[in-house]
């Protein structure tokens, strides 16, 4: 019976998919990272604004493998 238990456990997924939202005009998209590793901020180009802008997280969107 206790090897059952052991076996029907779910694991935590290592990775999750989160919402990134750009600081200038609000543009968003999603992007994965590491489950226990710290919140992304990230330069990448915004297509609103047509130049390259600040990102950051703003929330967890789900987990996956």
């Amino acid at each position: 019976m206790f090897l059952t238990n052991v076996l029907l456990k779910k694991t935590k997924s290592k990775f999750i998919m989160v919402l990134m939202e750009s600081m200038v005009s609000g543009h968003q998209f999603t992007a994965r990272r590491e489950r226990l590793g710290d919140k992304l901020e990230l330069l990448r180009f915004d297509p609103y604004i047509q130049h390259e802008s600040l990102y950051k997280e703003r929330k967890k969107i789900r987990s996956f493998k």
